[in-house]
């Protein structure tokens, strides 16, 4: 499972490096990103290197996983019970029902809610920081975590599993 890291950079030029040092020790593009302020991302920020501005997609993962649980469980519930009639195709109908109502209700309130990062570190944000993120696993950790130091970014106090690794 990967690890989100948070950096603090005071430009574009030093989040740029802090990047290109994590590329360096093997962090592949897809695993970095950047936060910043709305003037500087519209600006100056390469859609590609754009963090998502809402937990939409974690939210719809954690509500196909949910829902699917809850519906599957469901199903072989209706399934102890003989008069229902619920056969194992009936409870797993049910469970891909729930998976997909809980990934459609999470969805929905996951695009209305701000990503963590960007609620936890809004000040830094708003005073013009531009935040590197970094999602790795296993032996690029500690690589990854010196070399973004290295390079004069600052560690934020995030570093919790990513819902998408």
């Amino acid at each position: 499972m990967k690890t989100r890291r948070v950096y603090s950079t005071p430009d574009l030029v030093r989040a740029r490096e802090a990047m290109a040092a994590a590329r360096r020790v093997g962090v592949p593009d897809d695993d970095l990103s950047l936060i910043a302020r709305a003037d500087i991302e519209l600006d100056r920020i390469p859609e590609q290197d754009k963090d998502e501005h809402t937990d939409f997609k974690p939210a719809a993962l954690r509500g196909l996983a949910e829902g699917g649980a809850t519906g599957l469980l469901a199903g072989l519930v209706a399934m102890a019970i003989p008069p229902l009639g619920v056969t194992i195709a009936g409870a797993a109908a049910v469970g891909a029902a729930g998976a997909l109502v809980g990934a459609w209700t999470n969805a929905l309130m996951g695009a209305s809610s701000p990503d963590p990062v960007r609620q936890k570190f809004e000040e830094t944000i708003e005073s013009g920081k531009i935040l590197v993120v970094v999602d790795v696993e296993g032996e690029l950790d500690d690589a990854a975590d010196q070399a973004v130091r290295a390079t004069g970014a600052t560690p934020l106090p995030f570093e919790q599993p990513t819902a998408l690794s």
